[in-house]
């Protein structure tokens, strides 16, 4: 083979021009840059960029995520309680159809002429897959409109094309979501798709979503809204959020924030305790009790305790009781 000699030097410098490079930034620089803040779409549950609102089927996805876009659309309140920024709103409902669409307006407003100006907020029932230019029809809506914040995707699962077979679940989940995540991140814009939880449920909530982990791996935020015997919570986890669980209540369409679902769950524990000891005028150990009930000895006996503390109930050499004048509870000091 003959000796061809050096590679030229304007060869070698437009190889360099074209080689790939990492972009990095100093810490320094970084330290002193000011980012803007995060903009929220419902303070505490959505901010900007993907989320992923999962439950089962017919425990009311669809109407808390009508909630959060009326709220939204008119810049009032969410789930009752928490005011919204106004903005344009989006709402892809590929399940109802628009006479559903116009059933569930005329539940929530039934009274058209105290119906509020929602104007800001369009639907749209047929939509492209993910990987066939939804991007770049949710680019023809924000650029056509003048404030927007939201995008609700209702559901997920009709614009999400099948998996890569040369992929797992997880990678293949993540790679179809992550443009779309781009994109909300990009644009600063709230992105609420609706899924289905597994059946059979999870200990940990984001384990609960159909599907592989890529999902709640690749989404900027998560929320599950779940059923038991305690009620109806609504569990969020995110990298900008503050993981809590919510108790909720659902009266006429309407969704409304109770509290902090385990401080709900408690007070409804002490009210099953009033009523137990109302009925059973006895001193009675937290073992006993707690067998009665059902419940744990342990966490029964923390309760007591707690109650005690707040004068809810009287302890006397381990047992606990109401006073006899007063077994309804009521006037103690910490009563509910």
């Amino acid at each position: 083979m003959l000796n061809q000699g050096p590679v030229p030097i304007a060869d070698y410098e437009r190889e360099q021009t074209n080689a790939k490079r990492l972009v990095r930034t100093n810490t320094t620089i970084l330290m002193a840059t000011v980012f803007p803040p995060i903009r929220w779409v419902v303070m505490g549950y959505v901010p900007e960029g993907l989320a992923i609102l999962a439950g089962r089927q017919k425990l009311g996805k669809t109407w808390l995520a009508i909630d959060f876009a009326l709220a939204v659309a008119c810049g009032g309140t969410a789930m009752g309680a928490i005011s919204c920024q106004q903005g344009n709103v989006l709402y892809i409902d590929l399940e109802n159809g628009p006479r559903r669409i116009q059933r569930r307006i005329e539940t929530l407003y039934p009274d058209a002429r105290h119906r509020p100006d929602l104007s800001s907020l369009d639907w749209v029932s047929e939509a492209p897959m993910l990987n066939n230019g939804f991007l770049d029809a949710l680019d023809d809506w924000r650029l056509s409109v003048g404030e927007p914040r939201l995008v609700v995707i209702d559901v997920l699962q009709r614009i999400k094309p099948p998996g890569n077979a040369n992929q797992n679940a997880y990678e293949s989940d993540y790679a179809i979501l992550s443009g779309l995540q781009r994109w909300a991140t990009g644009n600063g814009i709230a992105v609420v798709a609706l899924h289905h939880t597994k059946k059979g449920g999870a200990d940990d909530p984001l384990e609960a979503l159909s599907g592989s982990n890529g999902m709640s791996a690749c989404a900027d935020t998560t929320l599950v809204l779940d059923k038991d015997q305690n009620g109806v919570t609504l569990y969020v986890r995110g990298r900008d959020v503050e993981e809590k669980e919510s108790a909720l209540k659902f009266t006429a369409g309407y969704w409304t924030v109770i509290g902090d679902a385990s401080e709900v769950r408690r007070t409804d524990e002490r009210s099953v305790i009033v009523e137990f000891l109302s009925d059973n005028r006895g001193p009675i150990t937290p073992t006993d009790l707690g067998a009665a009930l059902g419940w744990k000895t342990n966490n029964t006996k923390q309760l007591l305790f707690k109650m005690a503390q707040k004068g809810e109930v009287l302890r006397d050499k381990g047992r606990y009781f109401l006073h006899p004048d007063n077994l309804d509870n009521r006037g103690n000091p910490g009563g509910d």
